[in-house]
């Protein structure tokens, strides 16, 4: 659920997803689910030269056991937050 509370708070923020088959989009994040299903607006693919077929495409819902990373704006991590967030995870509570 950690991950989950952080990316609800980064909704409406620039993302770029980059998927196991190697495909990175960026767009806006528009929302996240309990699973980090991804829906994605305003999409752009980062390499258009390897997927011309997805330059059409601006609206996206990404499964989340596709995606490999999500890259997050540098100012939307708060360290200080993910630090104290992971030490309680591991504490159980």
């Amino acid at each position: 659920m950690l991950f989950f509370s952080y990316f609800k708070e980064l909704v409406g923020r620039e993302v770029t997803v980059e998927l196991k088959n190697d495909l990175a989009i960026r767009g806006t994040l528009h929302s996240v689910d309990q699973y980090l299903n991804i829906k994605l607006e305003n999409t752009r693919v980062v390499d258009q030269d390897n997927y011309p077929h997805m330059l059409s495409v601006r609206n996206c819902f990404i499964r989340g056991s596709v995606v490999r990373y999500v890259q997050l704006p540098p100012e939307g991590v708060d360290v200080e937050l993910l630090h104290d967030a992971t030490r309680r995870e591991a504490r159980g509570g």
